[in-house]
This record gives structure tokens, C-alpha cells and sequence, in this order.
């Protein structure tokens, strides 16, 4: 009873501080100006680990029909608490290489860190020292679908965001067609899952490549760069950045071309 309570205790404080985080004031404006190049009113927005729904929010308020999943029952409470448009479709669900089950890891501790990458969550405590306090001590089994099968039952998106914690390539494996945009988390000690990433994209379309460090809501390279160039970035240690989102935009996008 005890251990149970202060499990509880725990989850709370955690709970508080990703609050405080994602949903600080101004926050919305600032995602709203880096999403809005991506997102035209009428089009589709995939969040993938939608957490407390702080991107779905954004999306949404940008005009995208938004299609967000979020396996964890408890964080999916608090997503409709925070994101009120009825129009947002919320799934129960994680995304990864092959429909089916899968058993996520969650830190009770820190709820939106929650993750279905096995060999990631054993090492990234070794490799990333914001990590090593971190303890993984519930499981959940929960329904796994793809980028595919969504974009088949929604539409192909204008923009993926996917933050799955260490699983980012895996869920890209799901995805067979080039779409427009996307980003996948980075994290120190794990930089080679978005290289794996970068691969994979490069065998879809061409690519070009920026990065937001941290929860910063700005691009770091007034440039967008080559899949050769992000790749050497990220394998000399990403400038020692601790995370971050990598973005791709694929090389026909309005955005490129405005630039050019």
C-alpha cells in the first residue's frame, strides 16, 4: 500500500512538471509560428506520442485535421482535459513496424517518458545522464499500428511529429511513401537511431534536414541540410546537444522552394 502510494506521489510530480513544460504560457504561439510553414488549414497531422496533446493543440489551431495516438490510458485522460476540439482524433494506440501488441515501459516517475524500445531503455541510462535516474517499473500491453495503415484510414499527412523514445525508427519502418514533412526526436547517447532514420528516409525520396534543440521552437541552420550532412552531424555527437527534434521536409516542399 505504501510502495503504491508513493508510486502515486511520484507520477504526480512528474505529472506536474511535463505541465509546466508543454503547457506554459506562450508555449502554443511559439509551436503554432514553427508548425504553421508545415500545416495548411484543411490537411492531415499525425502526432505520434501525442503526451499532454500540446503539438495536437497546435496543429489543430493551425486548421489540420488532426489524428493523434497516445497508449497511456492515464496520459490520454489529461490529453482531453487539455485539448478540447472534438475534432481531434485521439487513438489508444502506439505506432511501430507491424500492426499487432506490443508491451510498453513507463517511468511512473516521469509519465511522458514511456517507451516500447527494449534495448534503448536498458542502455540509454549508461549512455545519456539525464536518463540515469530514470526507472521503467510499469508495463502495459498495448495495440501497435503503422503510419501506412493510418494514412490508408486518414490520408496521406502534410506533417508527422514522432516522439516514442527511442522507437522513432521503428515507426518510420511502418511508412512506405514519401510524405511531405516530418520530425523524430533526438537524444544523446542514441544518435544512431536517427541516422537509421535518415536512412530510411532516403530510401523513400530526397530529403532535406533541419533541427530544434531541445523544447526551443525555432530551427538551429538558417539552411536546410543534405542527408550527408545531417548524418556526419549527428555521428560526431550532434554538437553535444542533449535532444532535441530532427526535421525532414521532403525536397519538393513549398518551403524548400520559398528558400531557394
Amino acid at each position: 500500500m505504501r510502495r503504491m502510494a508513493l508510486r502515486r506521489l511520484r507520477s504526480a510530480g512528474g505529472l506536474a512538471r511535463s505541465l509546466f513544460i508543454y503547457w506554459r504560457p506562450g508555449r502554443q504561439r511559439g509551436l503554432q509560428r514553427l508548425y504553421q510553414p508545415f500545416i495548411q488549414p484543411g490537411t492531415v497531422a499525425f502526432d505520434i506520442g501525442a503526451h499532454l496533446g500540446d503539438r495536437s493543440a497546435a496543429f489543430h489551431a493551425l486548421g489540420a485535421k488532426v489524428v493523434a495516438l497516445e497508449p497511456q490510458p492515464d496520459l490520454a485522460k489529461w490529453f482531453k482535459r487539455l485539448v478540447k476540439p472534438p475534432t481531434i482524433t485521439l487513438l489508444p494506440m502506439a505506432a511501430g513496424p507491424t500492426v499487432g501488441f506490443a508491451e510498453i515501459a513507463i517511468s511512473p516517475s516521469n509519465p511522458t517518458l514511456s517507451t516500447l524500445a527494449t534495448e534503448w531503455r536498458e542502455q540509454i541510462g549508461e549512455r545519456n545522464a539525464g536518463f540515469s535516474q530514470v526507472r521503467w517499473e510499469q508495463r502495459l500491453r498495448v495495440p501497435v499500428t503503422t503510419l501506412d495503415a493510418l494514412i490508408d484510414e486518414y490520408g496521406e499527412p502534410s506533417f508527422i511529429k514522432i516522439d516514442v523514445e527511442g522507437f522513432e525508427a521503428e515507426v518510420l519502418a511502418g511508412l512506405s511513401c514519401p510524405v511531405a514533412a516530418l520530425s523524430v526526436e533526438f537524444v544523446a547517447g542514441a544518435l544512431e537511431i536517427n541516422n537509421a532514420c535518415v536512412n530510411h528516409l532516403s530510401r523513400l525520396g530526397e530529403y532535406r534536414y533541419n533541427v530544434v534543440a531541445g523544447e526551443q521552437r525555432h530551427f538551429r541552420w538558417t539552411e536546410w541540410q543534405t542527408p550527408q550532412a545531417v548524418s556526419e552531424w549527428l555521428s560526431t555527437g550532434a554538437e553535444g546537444l542533449p535532444s532535441g527534434d530532427l526535421y525532414a521536409c521532403r525536397s519538393d516542399h513549398r518551403l524548400l522552394l520559398n528558400d531557394a
